[in-house]
């Protein structure tokens, strides 16, 4: 059988290496996110209610009294479920629990303690996932993603020079994996918390990772 293109055919093809590149560097934190919590629980349910609100609202009046402003303080759950008991293997009705939620951004992250101490004088008594960020992430952001790319070809070149092959240094393909979320700090109860809280924020990791193809 005679094919009339074969002679034209390549003897050669261009073989594909996939590499995954990651990047990352710690940086200080400029900003921190605290989540504050009443919960109030009463047989009525209204009168839970009620007093949720009135905490609240002392809450939020003792921190714009500190100074953070409105727009930084914003509800993020709320929340009214029934409570139980169980005595002697039956249900019992205890009342209900309502609890609200606020998320307060901060700039100034040496005022987070205080910002804490406060609210829990004035009614918290749940404080949630305290995350330290940077107001402007996507600057060290893309310095990773910098760092992340290096890296892909430094493992491309090494892994060409190992077994002797001729890379062409100039990817064909890139993709940018998800990066991951910040860290998030635990929770815990106002009475753990002590006349002075202090709040450490360390560093944060901002890390990029890429998925790169070369041809050798």
């Amino acid at each position: 059988m005679y094919y009339p293109y074969a002679g034209q055919m390549p003897c050669h093809q261009k073989r594909v290496m996939t590499v995954t590149g990651i990047g990352s560097l710690s940086i200080a934190p400029d900003t921190v996110q605290i989540q504050l919590e009443v919960r109030t629980e009463n047989i009525q349910l209204s009168q839970a209610q009620q007093e949720n609100a009135d905490l609240m609202d002392q809450v939020i009046e003792s921190l714009l009294e500190l100074g953070i402003p409105r727009e930084n303080i914003q509800t993020v759950f709320y929340n009214i479920t029934p409570q139980y008991d169980y005595v002697e293997g039956r249900q019992v009705f205890r009342g209900y629990e309502v609890i609200n939620s606020i998320n307060v951004k901060i700039k100034n992250i040496e005022q987070a303690g205080t910002i804490i101490d406060t609210a829990v004088r004035n009614g918290v008594n749940q404080v949630s996932n305290i995350r330290f960020t940077v107001e402007n992430e996507q600057i060290p952001y893309q310095e990773a993603l910098s760092l992340a790319l290096k890296n892909a070809l430094a493992k491309a070149q090494t892994i060409a020079n190992t077994i002797q092959l001729k890379l062409d240094p100039h990817p064909i393909k890139i993709v940018e994996k998800l990066k991951e979320e910040p860290i998030l700090y635990r929770s815990f109860a106002a009475a753990e918390i002590s006349a002075t809280t202090p709040i450490e924020p360390g560093q944060i990791n901002i890390k990029a990772t890429v998925e790169v193809q070369f041809q050798y």
